[in-house]
């Protein structure tokens, strides 16, 4: 199976290869696609390469006149950095060895004329995004560029395949077996759930019944001998298992073993915060251990806690250790000087979001700090994993919780990992939006038959269950706009001909989709832009400066530069800037210094608390046994909630309701997450409304939800008008679910993501860009003609799918209104509990729709000292 150079090279390192690598050898040469789920370190990369490496260094040279060969082997990865970092990893044994094999990457960041040029020769292995994928069959010699194409290599599996990007990703895979049926796809991935779900989404559906057991299933043991089991036949007339049907599926092996991690949550002697998320009072303990290790690498959730979280670090860094700053708005050479300083190992300490989080191993890591909550436990382990980057070393890292459910939430997190617990989100069915989208490309790459497309399209996983009236509408959608806009040329992208082939209708078309292909879709963005010229304060343009192009930082968002006056000083690129005016695309900065410093918010840039964390979180707090774990100071904060109110059994949802000031308060306790929680804010206000007691507004967190009225709250669910199970009855998922719907702003937000994503609207166009204004404009009039003339439009459709799953999240709140029917206790309270403190501190601190106005903020001095007063 390994030829001899390659079983040489393992020998003069003193190294054998792994027993999965071999298991996975063997599996690709049989003909088979196959996932690999193996911990951080077991060297998942080499594995996943090893059936492409062994090919091409057995496949005869080409002979003189042979025709260009296309690509052999495709490797997808869900970062740009982690592409770079693959070749840099895989580069050195490919040249130990000795195999003359061409290999590049090809990403955003990629300049345009080597792009060109690996059109024209195409290296052996290319490794790129799943953005890149979709450009390449949308190209008219897509099938020539392919037609050596043997392996798919998929990285990091779990992350691409739970978001859009996964549902473009899957119909690329059905595009390339249309080129290729015999191409072998080989997923790795570290943390997943349900590896049924990924096995199929490796292979093509509906094609032909799979064994009963849809193939089999090898576990390894560090160290130990390959072992394949197969389960026992299953008697007839039983249900079929998981995974079973028509469908087929990947091999499987999984790799069990590896060291244990060594995780930590931050033991401060500071207080720990009731709310917020900057964790500003850890800084000097978080320098101290940056201080004791080689090289840190702080992760944090969102880009606005990494700027606030690098300047901190600046602040202390007393001995002046180099430190830098890694997030997905700063600029590619930037973060490209950062990678290069990592595998350097020249950089004491890099604070980064999701960008360096996917099977990054650069430099000498030997320390992860998390700052603030993970908010899953399949996320931590990926992180985690970054330190001690071996198989058998125990990765290390520190918790540092920002507030004190924060420390509940890290303590369910710690526990989680050394459990082996995994949480990554379920699959979705494909989105339409995303399809549209691919239609086109199709089009644009060569002519396409309906039948044919639709048979291609259902062979993608999350495609399987598509109809064929779905699929037609959405044809049909690229061809006209839809019935409503069919009267408009410019929505007329793709025709059908006489020989009953869609084509596109005039080249600009591919020339537009080229630009604008992709799922991830950014709130509008500004570049940031270094100038001499010093703005008027007050002026708020930049229209009458004397510009001198400067460097470029990297992006900022719209909203938050619109909010800033000439002069306001704020955190970017590790930097204070100094704001000087707007002209077109550009945010115009120049230096800045002291006074009122802000920090950049980004929409959308916060993790969902995962399910399971959620639950483990409840039960933590209904069992006073697990509080040994905690600090003192969240013990005796649990301990004080008993005395005053009480703590919610695991399964129960707890209501508080108190009076304060003029103000009445009810606060819930369902753990289910901010989206969850918002959504079920505003329904339980419309109710409220209705019922007369005069609701004020609301505020969410991850962990709970406030709402406060002018009528007594808790006089009305004491008298049963209403009652608290009529108030949170599941049939608000139903009309007010929709009448809310009907007047509010968030369905208008998730349709302008779907008219980018399917091509509706253009963000790019040739030689130009909108703004996100404009965007935003055009979408928002498209919308109100939809909604009067074609409510049933597909765009609308996907529209409502995308708010459900995404902006309300209304499974998961229609699985806690289950889970807690007949079990809501209510407590009635003369003042604020402990538990309540957190959220009441959040009142003020966001805008959220309705509520209260600035007298209503409350002091937070006073809050705890009502709050934790004596009994």
């Amino acid at each position: 199976m390994l030829p001899e150079p390659f079983v040489r090279w393992f020998a003069e390192r003193g190294w054998s290869p792994r027993a999965h690598q071999l298991d996975l050898l063997a599996t690709a040469q049989q003909g088979n696609s196959v996932l690999l789920i193996a911990p951080t370190g077991a060297g998942k990369t080499l594995a996943g390469f090893l059936p492409a490496l062994t090919d091409l260094a057995m496949r005869p040279k080409k002979r003189p006149g042979e025709a260009q060969r296309g690509v052999h082997t495709l490797y997808i990865s869900p970062l740009k950095a982690l592409a770079v970092d693959i070749e840099r990893n895989l580069g050195k044994p490919v040249a130990e060895i000795g195999l003359p094999i061409t290999m590049e990457t090809r990403t955003g960041d990629t300049p345009q004329h080597k792009r060109a040029r690996q059109k024209l020769s195409p290296p052996e292995i290319l490794l790129t995004t799943p953005e890149q994928l979709a450009l390449l069959i949308a190209s008219p010699d897509a099938e020539r560029f392919f037609s050596d194409l043997r392996y798919i290599v998929l990285d990091e599996l779990h992350s691409l395949v739970t978001s859009k990007r996964g549902h473009l990703l899957s119909l690329g895979l059905a595009r390339l077996r249309k080129f290729v049926p015999g191409l072998q796809a080989i997923g790795l991935s570290a943390t997943v759930a349900e590896p049924d779900e990924l096995r199929r989404w490796l292979v093509r559906q509906g094609t032909s019944p799979s064994p009963l057991w849809g193939g089999s299933t090898h576990s390894v043991g560090v160290g130990a001998e390959l072992e394949s089991s197969s389960p026992p036949p299953r008697p007839s007339g039983d249900p079929p298992h998981k995974g079973e049907g028509n469908a087929s599926m990947a091999e499987l092996i999984t790799v069990s073993g590896g060291a244990k991690p060594e995780i930590t949550i931050l033991d401060s002697e500071e207080r720990v915060p009731w709310s917020g998320h900057s964790a500003r009072y850890a800084i000097p303990d978080v320098y101290a251990a940056i201080c004791k290790h080689r090289t840190t690498l702080l992760f944090v959730n969102t880009r606005s806690q990494a700027e606030l979280l690098f300047q901190e670090l600046w602040r202390v860094n007393d001995d002046n250790l180099p430190i830098a700053l890694h997030h997905g708005s700063l600029d590619v050479g930037q973060r490209r000087k950062v990678e290069k300083a990592m595998a350097d190992n020249v950089l004491r300490a890099v604070v980064a979001t999701s960008t360096l989080d996917l099977g990054i191993d650069w430099g000498d890591v030997d320390l992860v700090v998390h700052v603030g909550a993970p908010k899953g436990a399949s996320r931590l382990a990926q992180r985690i994993g970054r330190a001690n980057h071996r198989m058998d070393e125990p990765s290390r890292a520190i918790l540092v919780p920002a507030n004190r459910f924060e420390v509940l939430e890290c303590r369910a997190a710690l526990e989680a990992n050394y459990l082996g617990a995994q949480d990554t989100p379920p699959l979705l069915e494909g989105a339409l939006d995303v399809l549209a989208q691919h239609v086109l490309g199709c089009a644009c790459g060569a002519p396409f038959r309906a039948d044919e497309l639709f048979d291609e399209v259902r062979g993608a996983a999350p495609y399987a269950g598509l109809d064929r009236d779905t699929f037609d509408r959405v044809v049909d959608f690229v061809a006209t706009g839809g019935y409503a806009l069919r009267s408009y040329e410019r929505y007329a992208r793709i025709r059908l001909t006489k020989d009953g082939t869609w084509r596109v209708s005039n080249p600009r078309i591919a020339q537009q989709y080229r630009l604008n292909v992709g799922t991830i879709i950014e709130a509008p963005m500004l570049n940031v832009r270094y100038t001499r010229a010093k703005g008027k304060s007050g002026a708020g343009s930049a229209q009458s400066l004397a510009l001198r192009g400067g460097p470029v930082l990297g992006k900022i968002e719209e909203y938050f530069v619109e909010t800033l006056s000439i002069g306001d000083m704020f955190i970017f690129a590790g930097k204070v800037l100094r704001f000087e005016g707007i002209r077109e695309n550009e945010c115009y900065v120049s230096t800045g210094g002291g006074g009122n410093v802000l920090v950049p918010s980004y929409a959308g840039g916060k993790f969902p608390l995962s399910t399971y964390l959620a639950e483990q979180v409840r039960g933590m707090l209904a069992d006073p046994a697990r509080w040994k774990a905690l600090p003192e100071q969240v013990s005796d904060w649990l301990r004080m909630q008993q005395m005053k109110s009480i703590l919610p059994k695991r399964e129960d949802l707890l209501i508080e309701t108190f009076p304060r000031g003029e103000r009445h308060y009810m606060v819930a306790y369902p753990f289910e997450g901010r989206l969850a929680h918002q959504t079920l804010g505003m329904l339980l206000t419309r109710r409220l409304e209705r019922a007369g007691a005069r609701p004020l507004g609301f505020v969410a967190t991850d962990y709970s939800l406030a709402i406060w009225a002018l009528g007594d709250l808790g006089a009305m669910f004491k008298k049963k008008q209403p009652s608290l199970a009529e108030l949170f009855d599941e049939d608000m998922l139903g009309d007010d679910l929709e009448a809310w719907l009907a007047d509010s702003w968030l369905l208008k937000r998730t349709f302008r993501n779907c008219a980018v994503i399917s091509g509706l609207i253009e963000k790019r166009f040739p030689g130009q860009e909108k703004n996100g204004r404009q965007v935003t404009v055009s979408a928002d009039l498209i919308y109100d003609v939809l909604r009067s003339h074609e409510p049933d439009h597909i765009l609308l459709k996907a529209t409502r799918a995308d708010a459900a799953s995404g902006l309300l999240d209304v499974r998961r709140l229609a699985e806690m209104l289950s889970r807690i029917h007949g079990r809501i206790v209510h407590k009635m309270l003369d003042q604020i509990s402990p538990l309540a403190v957190p959220v009441m501190l959040e009142i003020g601190r966001e805008p959220v729709n309705g509520e209260a106005n600035d007298t209503l903020l409350l002091e937070a001095a006073d809050l705890i000292e009502e709050a934790m007063g004596s009994a």
